[in-house]
């Protein structure tokens, strides 16, 4: 069975102008999603699901799946901060969505089978899709409880603008994950190591290939299972706190730590880019170029 890419991309607006998602970089205005999706076809993927929200439907269908429909069959589901499981209340309060865990717990009505998440606005490169995909496909049918996560080597993520956020993932000697912290200031030091500002405000120097996390998952159907039992128990503990997120990573720690399942950290020489920073723009345009020349793409995606 192949595997499923289910892309996040609740985040984007309808409002298209500045909007780093839809921001046309390639040499015929391709967004670094096309890319994501023209990579994931040529790996194996069998499908890809998009979770949006409801108020650009019609945009995001028009605009966005018109030009992926003759090439892999799309879905659409739909991310909103009053869809939860049954026992969760909602403060009346609350406007903030509820975060990347919640995002992907809305494709639990149509993937069956093994699938990867990714953001719809990181540039992951074309050896990761083919890594998770190898690894999903490989999977018994049946398979329960076996995850993986693509983990760049993080001296392969960082902007040069400005520090980053990244999940740090520690893993033991079978490469499986056993735990995954997420930092918000990354970035290379005044002698060009990697350093991370740690909970004290130190700065903690690291090496240039530690894994790092960039959203980019692989679970099986169960996964969604866990995901509603847990958000339910992350509600009723955040109940007073309107900007609470339940993220990916709270979860698979929980499952990681607790036995119920095994991660497997995949390597991958890709190098990471994105729109950060506003000054990093140019810089993707100028990467994109570089691949195009180079023939890993052609110039334009999907004709």
């Amino acid at each position: 069975m192949k595997p499923t890419l289910f892309v996040l991309a609740a985040g984007m607006g309808s409002r298209y102008g500045g909007l780093k998602q839809l921001d046309g970089l390639g040499p015929n205005g391709e967004t670094i999603m096309d890319y994501s999706i023209y990579d994931a076809i040529r790996s194996g993927f069998g499908k890809v699901v998009f979770v949006i929200r409801k108020d650009f439907e019609n945009d995001f269908r028009e605009k966005i799946l018109s030009k992926y429909e003759n090439h892999i069959p799309v879905e659409l589901v739909f991310q909103s901060i009053n869809d939860v499981p049954e026992g969760v209340k909602v403060p009346a309060e609350r406007v903030k969505p509820w975060g990347t865990n919640h995002a992907v717990l809305m494709g639990k009505g149509v993937i069956k089978e093994p699938f990867a998440t990714i953001n719809a606005d990181d540039f992951y490169g074309r050896e990761s899709f083919e890594v998770l995909a190898k690894e999903l496909s490989s999977l018994a049918e049946g398979s329960k409880n076996q995850y993986c996560m693509v983990g760049y080597r993080v001296g392969n993520t960082l902007s040069e603008s400005g520090t980053v956020s990244r999940g740090i993932c520690e893993t033991n000697e079978e490469g499986l994950l056993t735990s995954v912290v997420e930092r918000t200031q990354i970035g290379w030091n005044a002698d060009h190591k990697v350093y991370y500002v740690d909970e004290n405000g130190a700065d903690q120097v690291i090496s240039e290939n530690t894994p790092v996390s960039m959203n980019m998952w692989g679970f099986t159907p169960e996964y969604f299972d866990y995901s509603e039992e847990y958000f339910i128990n992350f509600a009723k503990a955040n109940e007073g706190n309107l900007k609470a997120e339940f993220y990916i990573p709270l979860l698979v720690n929980d499952l990681v730590n607790s036995g119920t399942a095994k991660l497997k950290v995949l390597d991958t020489p890709a190098k990471w880019f994105g729109v950060t920073y506003a000054a990093d723009r140019q810089g993707v345009v100028d990467k994109i170029a570089a691949l195009v020349a180079a023939g890993e793409y052609p110039e334009k995606l999907f004709k």
